[in-house]
C-alpha cells in the first residue's frame, strides 16, 4: 500500500521515522515522503493532501473532520515549549509586532494564551518560517519573536534574550504537559490500516534508540543546523515517552490546548 507522509526536517522527526521512512522489514507499505516546516505541513493536512503526518498540536480542531489523532509519533513533553525572544535587552513591547513561526503553529497559540492572559486584548503579528524568524531576530529586522526546534538551544550563543518560556507558562498556568505537535491520519484510512502504521512508528522509534548514535546521517543531513550537540540535545528533550503514548496525561493536555482554540 503506497501512503503519503509529511514530516518537518527537525531532528525529533527524522529520529522517530527514519526507520519507517527507510523500510521497515515485512512492512505493506510504501512511503512517499513530503518534508516540509510544520506551517507547511499544517496547510498540507488542511487541504487533505497527506495520508499521514506530523502536524502542530493546534489544528486539529479544524481538520478533525477528515483526521484522527495518532497514539503515537507526536511531540509532547515536559520543558520543551517555544521561547519568545527579543533582539534587544529591553523587555518585551505589547505595542509592536511579534513575529510568530506560522499562523497555524501550535507556538502561535502558546504565545497568544501568554499574551491574552499577560495583557489582554490583541497583539500585533506577524509571520514568517521558523528559520526566518530566527534569523530575523540574529539580523535585528525582527524585534521580538517566538522560536523553536533547535533554536531553543542557541539563543544564548547567539546574543538573543529571553522574553518568555511559553513552555513554562503553558505548564505553570494548567499543570499539563506542553502539547506540541500530533501525528495523524486520514479518516479514510481504514483502522486496521492505521493500527499497522501506529505500529510501524513505534517500530521505527525503537530501532532509533536501540543505535550506538543517536545521529545518523540521515538526521545530520536534513537538520537546519550543523552543531551534533545542538541535535542530541534537540531529539533528548523532544522524543520522550509521549513519542511512543500520548497517553491519559498527554490527551488531557491536548483537550486542554484546543479548549483554548481561538484565543
Amino acid at each position: 500500500m503506497r501512503l503519503s507522509l509529511g514530516i518537518s526536517t527537525c531532528p525529533n522527526d527524522t529520529f522517530i521515522y527514519e526507520a519507517l521512512i527507510h523500510g521497515l522489514e515485512n512492512s505493506p507499505f510504501e512511503w512517499d515522503v513530503h518534508f516540509a516546516d510544520v506551517q507547511t505541513l499544517n496547510e498540507m493536512v488542511m487541504r487533505g493532501e497527506l495520508d499521514v503526518a506530523k502536524v502542530s498540536a493546534q489544528i486539529y480542531p479544524q481538520v478533525k473532520r477528515n483526521y484522527r489523532c495518532l497514539d503515537c509519533g507526536g511531540a509532547i513533553g515536559y520543558g520543551c515549549g517555544p521561547l519568545l525572544l527579543s533582539s534587544k535587552e529591553n523587555g518585551f513591547d505589547p505595542a509592536a509586532f511579534t513575529t510568530l513561526p506560522g499562523q497555524n503553529t501550535t507556538a502561535a497559540l502558546l504565545f497568544k494564551f501568554w499574551y491574552k492572559n499577560e495583557f489582554g486584548g490583541t497583539p500585533k503579528l506577524d509571520y514568517a518560517l521558523f528559520n526566518e524568524v530566527y534569523q530575523g531576530l540574529l539580523s535585528g529586522r525582527v524585534v521580538q519573536g517566538v522560536t523553536i526546534h533547535e533554536h531553543r538551544f542557541t539563543w544564548k550563543r547567539d546574543g538573543l534574550h529571553l522574553l518568555q518560556d511559553l513552555g513554562a507558562y503553558w505548564e505553570a498556568k494548567t499543570s499539563a504537559p506542553i502539547p506540541l505537535g500530533i501525528a495523524v491520519a486520514r479518516c479514510d484510512v481504514p483502522h486496521n490500516v492505521v493500527a499497522q502504521i501506529e505500529s510501524e512508528i513505534r517500530e521505527s522509534l525503537r530501532i532509533a534508540k536501540k543505535r550506538a548514535n543517536i545521529v545518523s546521517p540521515f538526521i545530520a543531513q536534513k537538520a537546519q543546523i550543523d552543531d551534533e550537540n545542538v541535535i542530541v540535545s534537540h531529539i533528548k528533550m523532544f522524543v520522550n515517552d509521549f513519542s511512543e503514548d500520548v497517553g491519559e496525561a498527554g490527551k488531557r493536555a491536548l483537550e486542554r490546548l484546543w479548549g483554548f482554540f481561538g484565543c
